[in-house]
């Protein structure tokens, strides 16, 4: 088996966006680094089921069609 091919784990706490801290086990940053989170399932839409922004897709299909519904393939 080849030598060194494993990355260094090391110990980093983790800052949530509410301010919490945790420690884990990870090849980032250096031992004992804090990596802080701008999104994390707290504060993301994804998780806390919030309302996103969402695509009105009917919308979007009726100005495709009223752009380019009368342009036909011409048959040769």
């Amino acid at each position: 088996m080849k030598q060194n091919t494993h990355p260094d784990y090391h110990m980093i706490k983790v800052q949530m966006t509410d301010g919490t801290v945790y420690e884990t086990r990870s090849t980032w940053g250096k031992e004992g680094d804090l990596m802080q989170l701008e999104i994390d399932p707290l504060a993301h839409p994804a998780w806390t089921g919030g309302r996103g922004q969402l695509l009105d897709q009917g919308g979007q299909v009726a100005r495709f069609n009223k752009r380019f519904g009368g342009l036909t393939l011409g048959k040769k």
